[in-house]
Formats: structure tokens, C-alpha cells, sequence
């Protein structure tokens, strides 16, 4: 079972409260599961996030979505991710976050069917990037993911979930998607109110004639400007 884990927080040291800003009047994270559920490769989605109050608010929405919510250590987001595997019976665990809602369920597709074609124990088109900051997808095995959770040392290892597993090249097999043109220089996340107002953007202009836009359309736009 892929089990797709979307990454939340209210408290963005950047962008506080980010994920539950309105698009077009419904929140960030609203935004994005929408175009999430559009993948055909996820099995189950499900929203992690910590057991902090502040992030109350944004399991109790997710919940009202009928979307599943996982809460855990806020720091130890690697602890996380292997809870909501464990929680929910993942064989292979895909990484998703919630700064990116403008985040393509056909990419997440094709990264999909790279992983299960190639067997590695983690597929992604972030190390060898060709894709615009903000379609990210990471896809690990359960195995690998468990080997992380008991071997990462505290800090960025245990904080970003996956590099113990892809800056160890000689332990872990890892398969990268990638596309031609090179896009890596093209930013689609949202770290800042410019990046949030670049969203806005976006979903104003495309959403109410074509509410499934895909990436090709963004392209389109943003070259009209």
C-alpha cells in the first residue's frame, strides 16, 4: 500500500500559519489535498502533523475533509512519518508537504510508477532536480524508512525525514525522475508572503475556468505575463 504523507505545521518559522491561509477562500492546505486526490498511485492519504496545540486548528479542518491526520513529535518529523506508516499499514511511504499547492498529481503518478518499476528503496525528482521547487515527491520504502528511524541521529537527519537514505547511496538503491526541459530554477513553494501571493496568483487566474490546471497551464500563464 503507497501511503501518501503530507507534512503540516502552523508554526513555518518563515510564513507562520501558512498552510491555513485562504486561496480563493478555502485554505492552502485545502487547495492542495484537492489536486493530492487527483493521483491515481495513492492508496491513502493522510495529513501529519504535531501534537502541538497550535496545530490543532489544522487537524480539526483536515478531519472536517474527511482526511486522515497523524500526530506527533514536532521536531522528530522522521518519528512522525514512521507513525503514520505504522498507523496505516504502508508498505512504501511517499513524502509530500504542505508548502507546495500547486502540486501535480500527474508527476506524483509518474514517480509512482518509477518506484514500483525500478524497486528502489527510494524514488524522487528532488536530488537529481529537473522539476520546479514545489512538485516535490518523495517515495520510500518501509524498510528503508525504518532503518532511518532507528539509525538518524538527532537534527536535520531526523527534521527532513529522508536524506539519511539518499546521501547514502552505497546502502539504499535510489531511483531519480527527471524531465526535459530542466526546471530547477522555477519556484512554485511557498516560504514567504511572495511566494503565497505568487499562488494566489495562479489560482485566480486558472482555477475558476479549469479547476484541475495542470502544470503545462502554470507554464502558460506565467510566460503571458
Amino acid at each position: 500500500m503507497l501511503v501518501a504523507v503530507l507534512q503540516a505545521r502552523m508554526s513555518s518559522s518563515r510564513l507562520p500559519g501558512k498552510v491555513m491561509r485562504p486561496v480563493l477562500g478555502v485554505p492552502m492546505i485545502g487547495r492542495q489535498i484537492e489536486r493530492l486526490k487527483r493521483a491515481r498511485a495513492i492508496d491513502r492519504l493522510v495529513v501529519a502533523t504535531s501534537t502541538e496545540d497550535s496545530d490543532a486548528p489544522l487537524a480539526e479542518y483536515v478531519t472536517g475533509l474527511n482526511v486522515e491526520v497523524y500526530r506527533g513529535a514536532l521536531q522528530d518529523v522522521l518519528d512522525r512519518f514512521r507513525g503514520a506508516a505504522d498507523a496505516y499499514g504502508a508498505t512504501n511511504v511517499m513524502r509530500l508537504t504542505a508548502d507546495c499547492p500547486l502540486a501535480d498529481w500527474q508527476v506524483i503518478d509518474e514517480c509512482a510508477e518509477l518506484h514500483q518499476r525500478s524497486g528502489a528503496d527510494y524514488t524522487s525528482n528532488i536530488v537529481e532536480r529537473s522539476y520546479p521547487d514545489g512538485l516535490d515527491v518523495e517515495i520510500i520504502t518501509r524498510s528503508a524508512l525504518e532503518t532511518a528511524w532507528r539509525e538518524a541521529p538527532d537534527g536535520p537527519e531526523r527534521e527532513h525525514v529522508t536524506p539519511f537514505i539518499y546521501r547514502r547511496p552505497e546502502r539504499f538503491s535510489l531511483a531519480h525522475l527527471v524531465q526535459d526541459p530542466n526546471l530547477a530554477h522555477v519556484r512554485w513553494t511557498v516560504d514567504t508572503a511572495e511566494d503565497f501571493a505568487f499562488v494566489e496568483a495562479v489560482y485566480e487566474a486558472l482555477y475558476q475556468a479549469k479547476p484541475d490546471f495542470t502544470t503545462a497551464d502554470i507554464h502558460r500563464w506565467e510566460s503571458a505575463r
